[in-house]
C-alpha cells in the first residue's frame, strides 16, 4: 500500500517508536511518505527517504515544568510561518503520492489529510490512553483540573480514526471502542541489550547545576552514572561516587541495562524501557505535565517504581533506593515479545484498510 505517515515531533520517543514501525512496513512492501515536524524531522531522515518538514506544535520548558505562555507563544508565531511551507508540501504530496491510507504517530497535518480524502486512518501513539481508557482516582488525585484538559486536548487531536494503537506498559480498563492496547514500541538496541544487575544507579536529569540533587546522591555510597546535568562536557568527569557522563546512546544502553535502578523524569519512552530490562525507576515528572504524572503513578502503582514531586528532598531518592528490592520483585513477572504484538496489529488493520473495511 502507499502509506502516509505522520510524526509529531514534541519529545524524540515519537520518532524513535516511529522509526521502528517505519522500518517494519517498509520491509513489508509498502511505499511510505513520511511527515515530521521538530527534531523528528532531523531523526527520521537520517535514516529513510521522503521526510517532509512540517510545522508542529511543541511545549517549552523551565525548571521541570511547563512554561504555558512562552509554549503559547512559540506555537502561534510557527504557526503564522509555518503554515504556508505546510500547504505547499501538502498539495505536493496531493499531486504526486496520492495515499492510500494515513498512520498518525500523534500528529495532526496527516490526520486532516486523511479526513479530507476520505481515507483509512490509524494512530499509533501512547498518548490516546489518556482519553480511550478508564484511570483510577489516584492516578488523578490532585490534579483532576490538568487530567480533564489533557484529556479534552487528546480527544481533540486525532478524533474518529478507524483504530487507535496505544503502546502501554500499565493495563487501565478500556472505555471507547475501536482501541487496541499493546506493550511499548522498543528500539532495537533495547532488544538487543542483555539485561544484568549491576550496582550504579542511572540518573537522566537535565537540569545543570543541581548541587542539592549531586550531594543527595553522594550520601547513597552508590555509584551514580549521570546523564544530562552537564551537558557540554565532551568526556567523563569523576567526583567521588558521581559519574557524569557525556551522552552517547550506545554508553546511555549500555548504562540502562546494567543499572540497579533509574531515576529520570516521567517520559514515556524510558520508562517502558526500563520496565522491559527490569529496572526500578524513580520518576520525577514534569510540573503541569499530567502525562508524564500519569506514567509515574501507574509505575507506582503497579510496584515497578516510585514516583516523586521533586527531588529537593533527599528522603525520595533514599526511599527509592530502600525500595529496590521490593520493585526487582515486581518486575520479574514482565514480559513482552519484543515488538511483535503491535506490528501483527498493525498488519492486520492494514490489510482491514486495503479490503475496504474502513
Amino acid at each position: 500500500m502507499k502509506l502516509l505517515y505522520g510524526v509529531v515531533g514534541e519529545g524524540m520517543g515519537h520518532a524513535m517508536r516511529s522509526r521502528v514501525v517505519l522500518e517494519h512496513l517498509i520491509k513489508e512492501g509498502h511505499e511510505v511518505e513520511i511527515m515530521a515536524s521538530g527534531r523528528a524531522t532531523d531523526f527520521l531522515a537520517k535514516r529513510f527517504e521522503g521526510v517532509n518538514r512540517i510545522h508542529g506544535l511543541h511545549m517549552i520548558y523551565d525548571e521541570n515544568r511547563v512554561r504555558r505562555g512562552a509554549t503559547l507563544w512559540s506555537n502561534v508565531l510557527g504557526g503564522v510561518t509555518g503554515v504556508p511551507d505546510n500547504i505547499a508540501a501538502y498539495f505536493e504530496l496531493i499531486h504526486g503520492f496520492k495515499p492510500e491510507a494515513v498512520i498518525s504517530d500523534f500528529e495532526s497535518w496527516t490526520y486532516f489529510y486523511a479526513k479530507a480524502h476520505r481515507l483509512p486512518i490509524l494512530s499509533i501513539d501512547n498518548m490516546q490512553i489518556i482519553n480511550r481508557c478508564k484511570h483510577p482516582d489516584f492516578i488523578t488525585e490532585g490534579h483532576f483540573t490538568a487530567f480533564q484538559l489533557t484529556k479534552a486536548f487528546v480527544k481533540s487531536k486525532l478524533p474518529f480514526c478507524d483504530h487507535y494503537l496505544i503502546t502501554t506498559f500499565f493495563r487501565p480498563e478500556l472505555r471507547k471502542d475501536r482501541t487496541t492496547l499493546f506493550p511499548p514500541i522498543l528500539r532495537p538496541e533495547i532488544l538487543a541489550a542483555r539485561a544484568s544487575r549491576g550496582e550504579h544507579l542511572l540518573v537522566y536529569q537535565t537540569a545543570e547545576g543541581n548541587d542539592d540533587l549531586a550531594r543527595t546522591l553522594q550520601a547513597t555510597g552508590l555509584e551514580c552514572r549521570i546523564y544530562g546535568m552537564r551537558r557540554t562536557i565532551t568526556e567523563e568527569q569523576v567526583e567521588g561516587n558521581l559519574r557524569y557522563r557525556p551522552f552517547s546512546e550506545a554508553g546511555f544502553i549500555e548504562d540502562l541495562a546494567s543499572a540497579r535502578g533509574v531515576i529520570a523524569g516521567g517520559g514515556f519512552t524510558l520508562m517502558g524501557e526500563a520496565v522491559y530490562l527490569h529496572k526500578p525507576m524513580l520518576s520525577v515528572p514534569v510540573e503541569g505535565q499530567f502525562e508524564q504524572i500519569m506514567n509515574a503513578r501507574y509505575l507506582e502503582l503497579l510496584g515497578y517504581g516510585r514516583h516523586a514531586a521533586t527531588l529537593a528532598d533527599p528522603k525520595a531518592v533514599h526511599d527509592f533506593v530502600a525500595a529496590i528490592p521490593s520493585c526487582e520483585d515486581k518486575l520479574a513477572s514482565y514480559s513482552q515479545d519484543g515488538n511483535q504484538l503491535l506490528l501483527d496489529g498493525l498488519d492486520h488493520h492494514l490489510d482491514c484498510a486495503a479490503g475496504g473495511v474502513y
